[in-house]
């Protein structure tokens, strides 16, 4: 399904900035060429697939879409079928339900699978959309065969984020109350998406015992995530590596998009070794 990445991107305009060389998305827009609905768990579940070999699912951050992978499609559709979704309750996928979590989310992302044919998949998640790829590896360890998790992080207070953003949170939510009651379809799914990150994930570190596949953990130096939280979650999965990029913050696979896609596709591509943290 190749014939869609140019109306998929309106193009890629490539900005060196101090420190690293990135790729800025331009414009996007979703391709209705390709665009399809899946009907699972009770909601519509928008998805686009591009180019041709092994399955690779790409998962998107909070409050986000599929254009997270703007920076990253090019790259790994010419070697592998990416299949980009929006999540529940973001983008196109419109969430009829009145509570959201990560588990919820990575039961959507196996049901996606089973109705696409796809028994397992190489993933790739990026914020929450990593969090949902770490609860997707323990909740249903046959469909990845390898993931790469950049920013996630396993609780949702001032150990698992930096405390000053952390603090930020408490402010928006204190915001949020005094906003009370909402009315608003798009202000309750706004609020259901906000909430989801300020009181989860609640993940303890023994439970990421249960992932079995090869698993790259990546955060930026200067991460929305503590560097030391990062080196937890890679050190407590029995086939977890370590990648701390340099001079990046959050945005790791946007701001450092040529490095990251080599990294990842390597590691997809060589077979496991035992590394130490």
């Amino acid at each position: 399904m190749k014939q869609g990445i140019g109306a998929f991107l309106l193009w890629l305009v490539a900005a060196l900035m101090p420190g690293c060389a990135q790729l800025r998305v331009a414009t996007y827009n979703y391709n209705d060429a390709v665009g399809k609905y899946y009907t699972i768990r009770g909601f519509r579940m928008y998805t686009e697939v591009y180019g041709q070999g092994q399955p690779l699912l790409m998962i998107h951050g909070n409050g986000g879409d599929m254009s997270a992978f703007a920076n990253n499609l090019p790259h790994f559709s010419k070697k592998y079928k990416v299949i980009l979704a929006d999540s529940r309750a973001h983008g196109r996928s419109v969430d009829p339900s009145d509570s959201l979590s990560f588990e919820m989310m990575a039961d959507d992302y196996s049901a996606l699978l089973s109705a696409m044919h796809i028994s397992s998949a190489y993933v790739l998640g990026w914020s929450d959309g990593g969090i949902i790829a770490l609860e997707l590896a323990m909740r249903h360890p046959e469909k990845v065969i390898k993931l790469a998790s950049t920013g996630a992080n396993l609780w949702a207070d001032s150990l698992g984020l930096r405390p000053d953003v952390w603090r930020d949170g408490v402010r928006d939510y204190n915001a949020w109350q005094k906003r009370m009651p909402l009315t608003g379809e798009k202000e309750k799914n706004d609020y259901k998406v906000f909430m989801l990150d300020y009181e989860q994930p609640n993940i303890a570190l023994k439970e990421l015992r249960k992932i079995q596949c090869p698993s790259l953990i990546i955060g930026g130096d200067n991460d929305l995530i503590p560097v030391a939280h990062t080196r937890q979650i890679a050190a407590n999965i029995r086939k977890g590596e370590l990648w701390i990029v340099p001079n990046s913050g959050h945005a790791t696979l946007v701001d450092h998009s040529r490095a990251f896609n080599r990294r990842v596709e390597a590691f997809f591509r060589k077979p496991y070794r035992h590394r130490r943290h």
